[in-house]
């Protein structure tokens, strides 16, 4: 019997299985894509002729300060590239250095400080500029706009109202719900208080069929959250998309809509690979290092599956998770969970909310539909991985011979190496 070896990977490096040839139906990857040879002067150029907006420099003309919002550790933003063209653009300007705030857009996660804050920035920015978090639990932090028209709740950062530049940045990859990363959501959740996210992350939205990974034109998390970001303001978008090698392949920047859908039209280009037919078992991994360094992070590896895996197959899963399982909150929902069907049923009421729920229902959603998750890390006891109802393993062919045994020799074997970076589809009308 021929075998396959592939790496999967797992923190800053990968961990190998090991698929019988006979059974792997195809490795899904995102397509080799070139990194860009001159980023830096890439960046500069589209600073100075974006999509659907005047320069940056324009717009910074006459302003008294600028705020400029950036994504948290769990991002793999190359920052200390993107952020020294926008800056050294403001300052030309004619904004003072001391009135120029970057402001972490963590949305509910934690903050990040210390030699976490430099590895974010870079040492050079960290030392010079002002870099501070949004505290989405802080309510008196936030400016209340009061109710949109959807019923939701919007209390954005103070400090990014009071800014007179308004400037997002990020990163353009899959996203499990908001269809793609990047554009309005530096914003929402960014910067947004949990009041907001009671409805943007609530039952009803995450549970709506076309919430889903890869959509934007009937997303409605997509739909509510751009007319929101419209509403709260953005004056200039610098989006970027990275390869597998965290490398910049492409900047896009301008109008917060249209600079956003020329780099998700770039990208989907490389990032979406699809299947003949549904799989027995599906290995995948959390994306490695940041992405997979918390249990509430990595579930995103296990979610990339869900269109591909037949119902009723098992999932083998890699995750270093280096930082165990996420916020205070998740820990203890997730401390709570007893069958899936009780924890979806408990949420579903109006009022129902605790920050980090929405992971915990797609993470129930998932148990629902698969047979079984397996999972191999290091960094998490056996007894805890049980108590969440997945099941620990020594290893990735540990788990593909447990799931050979559920399922059959002739199972079909599908595998994503990196995980939610991929966006893994079924090819048009395949039966099950």
């Amino acid at each position: 019997m021929t075998v396959e070896r592939v790496e999967i990977a797992y923190g800053k490096g990968f961990v190998p299985v090991d698929i019988p040839s006979e059974n792997l139906l195809k490795v899904l990857r995102v397509k080799p894509w070139a990194a860009l040879a001159r980023p830096r002067v890439e960046i500069e150029r589209a600073l100075a002729f974006p999509i659907g907006s005047p320069s940056l420099s324009s717009l910074a003309s006459g302003r008294r300060n600028a705020v400029i919002v950036i994504s948290d550790i769990t991002r793999p933003v190359p920052n200390s590239t993107l952020l020294p063209p926008i800056l050294e653009t403001l300052e030309t300007s004619g904004i003072p250095r001391e009135r120029i705030l970057i402001l972490i857009g963590t949305g509910m996660h934690r903050s990040n400080l210390g030699p976490e804050l430099v590895e974010l920035v870079g040492p050079a920015i960290a030392g010079k500029y002002r870099v501070e978090n949004h505290e989405g639990l802080n309510l008196e932090s936030h400016v209340d706009l009061g109710v949109s028209e959807e019923g939701v709740p919007l209390l954005v950062d103070r400090r990014y109202m009071e800014a007179d530049l308004k400037i997002v940045t990020g990163l353009i990859e899959p996203h499990l719900m908001a269809g793609y990363s990047g554009g309005r959501k530096g914003v929402l959740p960014g910067v947004c208080s949990l009041e907001t996210m009671k409805v943007m992350h609530g039952y009803r939205m995450i549970q709506h069929e076309r919430t889903t990974v890869g959509r934007l034109d009937d997303n409605p998390f997509h739909l509510a959250a751009l007319k929101l970001a419209r509403r709260v303001g953005v004056d200039f978008l610098v989006n970027v998309t990275v390869n597998e090698q965290r490398e910049i392949t492409g900047v896009f920047a301008g109008d917060l809509d249209r600079a956003h859908r020329a780099g998700v039209a770039a990208l989907e280009e490389y990032v979406v690979d699809r299947l003949d037919k549904p799989a027995d078992i599906v290995v995948t991994s959390g994306g490695g290092y940041p992405l997979d360094q918390t249990f509430y992070q990595c579930l995103k590896g296990v979610i990339a599956t869900k269109e591909i895996l037949k119902p009723g197959g098992t999932i083998v899963f890699a995750a270093h998770l280096g930082e165990g399982l996420g916020s205070a909150s998740f820990q203890d929902l997730m401390g709570r969970l007893t069958t899936p069907e009780a924890f979806l049923e408990e949420i579903a009421g109006p009022d129902y909310l605790q920050v980090d729920q929405w992971m915990v229902q797609d993470h129930c959603n998932m148990l629902l539909l698969a047979g079984e998750i397996l999972i191999y890390t290091e960094n998490l006891s056996a007894n805890w991985l049980r108590s969440v109802l997945v099941h620990p393993i020594p290893s990735l062919n540990a788990g593909l011979k447990r799931a050979f045994e559920a399922h059959g020799p002739r199972a079909r074997v599908a595998v994503l190496p990196h995980g939610p970076y991929v966006i893994a589809k079924l090819s048009d009308a395949v039966p099950a």
